[in-house]
This record gives structure tokens, sequence and C-alpha cells, in this order.
């Protein structure tokens, strides 16, 4: 009795030794945890995967305006070429207008805008940005547009002066339907559909005046769209979508002396 207590008490030694032999080998040892890179995204978020080039942001900014502004310079040969050609049918079909009516037409897609918003359509931001991107495209584009008149040096059709190219009418008509559209494409293409109508014939004024070259509208309508879609591009001081009420208006006015403009006009809400 006793040897077999022995027996037995050797053979549950070696069997516990075996198993933990086992447990051993089948269970690989634990690599302790690297905490050298712990703090470099502790949140555990994916990194954004970057965008091609022909589908960023800044391309899709710069495309259009890039190829209406090269062909402008392309083709801005004065009395020449494909200006010619279309300087004279210009001419032909139609009679100069007063020219009036070029430095008001070019604000009418800022009064659109003011009219629809006015109307309860929400736009893309609320009016403090709006108006904060209507000033930021304006600096823009006056700073351009000037910039390249006194450095191209382009004489107009009508020989008045030598700034020319590229037109600051178009250039404006068409940063202000820029605007329109991306306010309200959300809502419906008309609207932008309406204001880049009111562009179009504010270049076709140029023309039919006898102010500008087409290869000057085309390009002006290049800087008005890129100062645009600059001014959306860097804007970055948001403080928020909620409204804050119909005590903002846009009007264009009327100086004198052939000057135009906008008057804006503010109510603060008590």
């Amino acid at each position: 009795m006793h040897c077999l207590t022995i027996r037995f008490a050797l053979a549950l030694t070696l069997g516990t030794t075996s198993y933990a032999t086992v447990q051993a080998q089948v269970t690989p040892p634990t690599a302790p945890a690297d905490t050298t890179k712990k703090y470099e995204n502790p949140g555990g978020v994916p990194s954004a995967v970057k965008q091609p080039l022909l589908k960023s942001k800044l391309f899709k900014a710069v495309a259009i305006p890039a190829v209406l502004i090269t062909y402008g310079a392309i083709t801005a040969q004065g009395d020449a070429g494909i200006n010619h050609r279309e300087r004279t049918f210009v001419q032909q079909q139609f009679r100069p207008v007063n020219t009036m009516i070029d430095n008001t037409v070019i604000f009418l897609p800022y009064l659109e805008l003011g009219a629809v918003a006015l109307a309860g359509v929400e736009s893309r931001n609320d009016r403090i940005n709006t108006l904060l991107i209507i000033a930021k495209g304006e600096a823009i584009m006056l700073a351009s547009t000037f910039a390249v008149k006194y450095l191209a040096g382009e004489t107009r059709p009508n020989g008045s002066d030598n700034l020319s190219f590229p037109s600051g009418h178009t250039a404006q008509a068409f940063l202000a339907a820029s605007i329109v559209h991306t306010e309200f494409r959300d809502k419906s293409q008309w609207y932008g559909v309406g204001a880049y109508t009111i562009a179009t014939s504010v270049a076709a004024l140029r023309m039919i005046n006898d102010k500008h070259w087409q290869s000057d509208v085309v390009a002006g309508a290049g800087f008005g769209i890129l100062s645009a879609h600059l001014a959306y591009l860097t804007h970055r001081n948001r403080w928020g979508r909620k409204s804050i009420g119909r005590d903002i208006g846009m009007a264009p006015a009327y100086f004198g002396s052939g000057a135009s403009g906008l008057t804006l006009s503010w109510h603060p809400s008590k």
C-alpha cells in the first residue's frame, strides 16, 4: 500500500511537469509594449489619404481660371488676329451704349445674392462669413487685375489709355457671380446661371462700348473666378452658421461722374 502511494505521487508529479512543459512550449513569450510612439496618434484615427493632384481642391480652384487667363494672354495682340476679327464683328452688329450701364450691371450679382438671402434661402455660409469672403475676393481681384494692367500696358481699342488687359469690369462681375454660385449651388444651380449670365453681359458691353478686346474680357473672367476661388480656399474665420437675422442689406449705388459701387447696411439685432 505504501509503495502504491509513492508510485501514484510520482506519476502525478511527472504528469504535472509534462503539462507545464507543454504549456510553456505552446504559449509564446509576450514582447514588451512599444511606448515610444504612443502619443503620436492617441485617438487611433487613421491618417488622411492624400488626394491626387487632379482631384485636389487647389487644382479644382485654379484649373478653369488658368485656362481663361492663359487664353487671354496668348491672344492679347491688340488690333491683330482674333482680337481684330472680334472687334470688327461686334462693331458691325451692335452700337455703343451708355457706359453707366457697364458700371452698374457689374454689381447686379451681389444684388441677387442679397435678394436671395433676404428671401430666406439658406446660403453655404452665414452672412458675416459671406461678407468676409466678398471682402477678401475683392482685395485679391483688385490687386491682381490692376497689377497686370500696369505690367501689360495694353492699349484699349478706343485708344483712351494703356490699361486694357485684363478687363476689371469683367473680373468684378465674374467674382460676384462665382460667389453667388458657390453660396447657393446646393439649393439650385439656377442662381449661378443667372449670375453668370449677368457677368457675361458685362463682358459683352465692354466690347460693344469699345473699351476692351475679347482677350481682355476672357482673361478678366478668369481673374474674377480665380479671386473668388482663392477667397473660399483660404477662408478659415468661421463662427458658426447660426443666422444673425435679416439685418444686412446690399444694393448698388451711383455716386455721380460715372462712378458706381455697392452699399452695405447693417442694423444690429436688439
